[in-house]
């Protein structure tokens, strides 16, 4: 296809480029649309495709052009990418159309180009492997973690105490003083779920009691009308209950699982942590690395991969409307080193033939059905029909390039 190419814009990733389309494959292109509809067109007292071609231009005229200009712009892309040979990140743009009887088609086309990550250094980085040590309070903690969840609320005849549950009627004046009716509420007083100072005015109360006093909201309550604002608040405590955690013993390890002791479910759970440090310290020591890769071998990334990424994550997170913008600022150079990880990690993975192979998710897919003690074929399938196979390719992929990186680096 005769066109002629103008870069008007060309920096980083980012190409902005005229295009014009001679007038004579213009009318050609024209000419072709309309031997289309008239081979179709069905219109009174001609037979399907009969109608004179003039008559059906001028019927179907709008309707040509517009086939004419996709068609002409749709072959023209196609020239732009192989003439260039551009890889486009994502789907170019068209702006400015300028589609004139008897004149060339001009147009611009916004494109946003895939990096060519060069990695010239991979290898000769030192970094450190963070501590993965467990200690005793560490799992300590987690065993009161447990006892936490499995704990009971006993109801009591006296003044709340941080760390127990209430049930309250809370009620707030408006600003010519009203008081508004009440609503109930249940909180464990410490853990933030109301102002300090209405927690405050709740210890006051034994059950049955209505305090009432004024209070002033914080400098930083989320709602900024209400904030540094003082106003009357009436707290009626209904109940108290207050927290009773299961002793450390035997019974309570068989209670939590098959375990025959409590030294058999301490033993678990310093594996367990132990376990999760370690993965903890890979994940590190592959951060590091990548870092150091990227570091010494820099390239830009497109702008939309990192948006597209922020949209997942505000998908994700459900974040409001109205907080969206906030987010994707603060968010973005966490979604732009995601972007420059994944493509270094493929980068690695097409020059040193890492890919994963059928034969290496096939291993994997038989480790987890090992794992979970059924038959490989449906376990797959399952994973299939999950749409989590590409995830297991991803992921043995990473496996095979950070082993490759940590045999060629030094990780202290």
């Amino acid at each position: 296809m005769e066109i002629q190419i103008t870069t008007k814009k060309s920096q980083g990733l980012e190409r902005l480029l005229e295009v014009s389309v001679p007038v004579e494959t213009v009318r050609d292109a024209e000419e072709k649309a309309a031997h289309r509809y008239a081979s179709q067109a069905r219109l009174p007292g001609f037979r399907p495709g009969k109608a004179p071609a003039a008559i059906v231009k001028k019927k179907f005229a709008e309707a040509i052009r517009q086939a004419a200009l996709e068609s002409l712009v749709q072959d023209a892309f196609q020239e732009v990418m192989e003439r260039e040979q551009l890889k486009p990140a994502t789907q170019p743009h068209v702006h400015h159309v300028h589609f004139d009887a008897g004149k060339p088609l001009v147009f611009e086309l916004h494109v946003e180009l895939r990096p060519d990550v060069k990695l010239q250094r991979t290898s000769g980085f030192r970094v450190k492997r963070p501590e993965s040590a467990v200690g005793e309070s560490q799992v300590q903690e987690q065993l009161d973690t447990l006892r936490d969840q499995r704990a009971t609320w006993t109801p009591v005849e006296e003044k709340p105490l941080p760390g127990d549950q209430v049930a309250v009627l809370l009620a707030t004046a408006d600003e010519a003083g009203t008081m508004a009716e009440g609503k109930e509420y249940r909180i464990v007083i410490g853990e933030g779920q109301a102002i300090p100072a209405i927690e405050e005015l709740i210890l006051e109360a034994a059950p049955g009691e209505t305090v009432e006093r004024p209070v002033k909201w914080p400098e930083d309550f989320p709602d900024e009308a209400q904030r540094g604002k003082t106003k009357p608040v009436r707290v009626t405590l209904h109940e108290v209950k207050r927290k009773a955690m299961p002793e450390l013993s035997d019974a309570f390890a068989r209670e939590v699982g098959d375990f025959d002791s409590l030294d058999a479910l301490r033993a678990a759970v310093q594996a367990d942590l132990v376990s999760h440090a370690e993965r903890e310290s890979d994940a590190q020591v592959r951060q590091q690395l990548i870092d150091e890769i990227i570091s010494a071998n820099p390239f830009d990334v497109p702008e939309a991969w990192v948006a597209q990424l922020s949209d997942a994550y505000m998908q994700n997170f459900q974040v409001p409307e109205g907080e969206k913008q906030r987010f994707a600022q603060e968010f973005r150079p966490v979604a732009e080193r995601q972007v420059r990880r994944d493509l270094v990690i493929e980068a690695i993975a097409e020059k040193e033939g890492l890919t994963a192979t059928e034969a290496d998710i096939d291993d994997r897919v038989s480790e987890v059905a090992q794992k979970r003690g059924a038959e490989p074929s449906q376990v797959y399938a399952s994973l299939q029909k999950a749409g989590r196979l590409k995830e297991i390719e991803r992921s043995v992929t990473e496996e095979k390039v950070f082993n490759w990186l940590q045999q060629r680096n030094t990780v202290e």
